[in-house]
């Protein structure tokens, strides 16, 4: 965390010279006055200047890798931890050894960690972002795996002639085979039932 501590006649010219130094603007740091400005006799002699302490805020992609790396570690596990943020999303790569714990079941355990680094980031007001969390290219794996058992699902659903459901899925692994399959024009798909238990319905068109 990046913070100063500069004076100047008035806390507006203190703040200036702060930010200046910082390379930031006001709307990212936090800003406290640690003494204002107090005349001296006659207004020169004794005069005191104004002194403030301004910090530079975490962005949301450090205060989400601070709290991952507080995780894992607080589960025994010792894992590299990096952080890509832009301006929608902020991507978190973990690797390391014996991360199976933290992928869990399908991706349980990671949905459930994503779920919650993306309450704990986006609980204020103001600047929200997309957490997605990926143990060791899990991720990647798991979506290609999706796309193909969507093709072979809709070969099946088109040669039966009859609608084939899916077992029950979060919203992203529903999204990619929604996008899977979006090109093709012998079937279609939806969703139905509810959180958590929603899946994805693949039928034939008549």
């Amino acid at each position: 965390m990046k913070e100063v501590v500069k004076s100047g006649k008035s806390v507006e010219e203190a703040v200036k010279l702060a930010l200046a130094d910082l390379g930031a603007a006001v709307s990212d740091v936090s800003v406290e006055v640690l003494s204002e400005p107090a005349k001296g006799l006659f207004g020169i002699l004794g005069a005191k200047p104004a002194v403030v302490k301004v910090t530079v805020k975490d962005s949301l992609g450090e205060r989400a890798g601070v709290l991952v790396k507080k995780i894992i570690t607080s589960m025994g596990l010792d894992g590299n931890v990096v952080v890509h943020e832009n301006e929608r999303r902020i991507e978190i790569e973990i690797n390391g050894d014996r991360m199976g714990a933290l992928i869990g079941r399908r991706g349980e355990t990671l949905n459930a960690l994503q779920y919650l680094v993306g309450l704990a980031v986006n609980r204020s007001e103001g600047e929200r972002k997309r957490v997605q969390i990926d143990v060791g290219g899990y991720r990647k794996k798991r979506d290609e795996t999706l796309r193909e058992l969507a093709m072979k699902l809709a070969d099946k659903a088109k040669q039966r002639g009859r609608s084939v459901a899916l077992e029950p899925m979060n919203p992203h692994e529903r999204r990619v085979i929604h996008m899977a399959l979006k090109s093709r024009n012998d079937i279609y798909t939806f969703s139905e039932g509810e959180e958590p238990f929603r899946k994805i319905v693949i039928s034939p068109r008549k």
